[in-house]
Formats: C-alpha cells, structure tokens, sequence
C-alpha cells in the first residue's frame, strides 16, 4: 500500500517536474545569452565555421535539445509515453526521483561552473576572444567540468524517463559532449602552446 502511494504521488511529480524544469532551462539559457549580447554587444554563443565538427555538434544538440523539450511538455497534457519505448522494468518512483535528483545537482553544477568562469565563459569556440586559461578552482580537478555536469544531467533525464527516446537522447549528447570538447581543448592548444600541454598533463580531460 505505501508503495504504490509514492508511486502515484512521485509518478506526476516527476512527470511536471521534467516539463518545468527543460522549459525553465530554455528560457534561462536564452535570456542569458541575450542580456549578454545586449550588454557587451557580441554573441556568447559560437557554432564554429559551416559545416565543421563544432558547427555539426551544435546543430545536432539543437535539434534533441527541441525534441527533449517538446516532448516532455507534451507529456504533462497528453499520455505519449507509448511513443517513447518506456523501460517499464526502470519505471518506478526510486528511479524517476533519482533522475530528478541528478538533474537538480547537475544544474547546480552548470551554473557554479559557469561563474566560475565569469567573462570566460563561452558556448563553443569564439574566435575573436582574448581566451585566459583557467587552471585553478574546479579546472584543477577536471579540463572540462561543464560538459562532465551536462552529461550528468543526461543521465538524470534517462532515469526520470527510462525509454528508448531518453537513452538515445543520452548517447547521442554523451558522444556530443566528447568530441566537442577535443574541439575546444584543441583551440586552447593552439592558443597556449606548451602552457597548455602542461596544463593537460597534469588535469585529466573529465576525472
């Protein structure tokens, strides 16, 4: 009995947690970026030539990115999971909660990175930035702690919606993930030279 009342409690809340959580995610990312090109009057977000493996990252990002946020706002008003390939073996209240869990503390973790890199802070490679290497902080422990945060909450979105789609979507941005950031540990090279060169052989790329 008191199983199946969690169950029907954290079932619904997961469920509007997840349509909340990636609309409010997109409504932050943009406003951020726009507040900062109004104030500094260039774009924080950079695709990377046309056609190039950064540009290709974006897009495919952009487009699961849409796909993720339709659907699990689509979902709050309509039973689709049918559509998903749902795992029912993973789909009970301790998995669901601790996908939600991982999500918040990955957030958390996007963020703090991210003013910890204050005006560093860049999504791809800008050309046209005066780069700083960051070595201290969280960039002591890991050459990419951003990406590491995202993909933990990718992770967490698999949990609170084990299926088919959300694997896909976890694979897909996990593989992403690690070729962008070659990407951009391969801009950094170029810019700092042997300063960098010991900087990557002292921080491993993820732990």
């Amino acid at each position: 009995m008191f199983e199946s009342s969690v169950s029907a409690f954290a079932e619904p809340l997961v469920r509007y947690f997840l349509g909340i959580f990636f609309l409010m995610i997109g409504i932050q990312f943009t406003a951020r970026s726009l507040g900062l090109h109004a104030r500094n009057g260039f774009s924080y977000i950079n695709y990377g030539k046309p056609r190039s493996s950064a540009w290709w990252h974006r897009q495919l990002f952009n487009v699961f990115r849409t796909l993720i946020l339709a659907a699990v706002v689509a979902r709050i008003f309509v039973d689709i999971d049918s559509w998903f390939g749902r795992f029912d073996a993973l789909y009970h209240w301790p998995v669901l909660v601790t996908g939600m869990a991982l999500l918040i503390v990955a957030f958390g973790l996007v963020n703090y990175f991210q003013a910890y890199m204050d005006d560093e802070w860049r999504s791809g490679v800008d050309p046209n930035q005066n780069y700083t290497l960051l070595t201290g902080g969280p960039y002591s422990r890991s050459r990419n702690p951003v990406f590491l945060s995202v993909m933990l909450g990718q992770l967490g979105f698999f949990l609170a919606l084990p299926s088919v789609f959300s694997l896909i979507c976890l694979m897909t941005g996990v593989t992403v993930l690690m070729r962008q950031a070659r990407v951009e540990e391969q801009a950094l090279a170029d810019i700092f030279g042997d300063l960098y060169e010991s900087y990557r052989r002292q921080v491993p790329r993820w732990l």
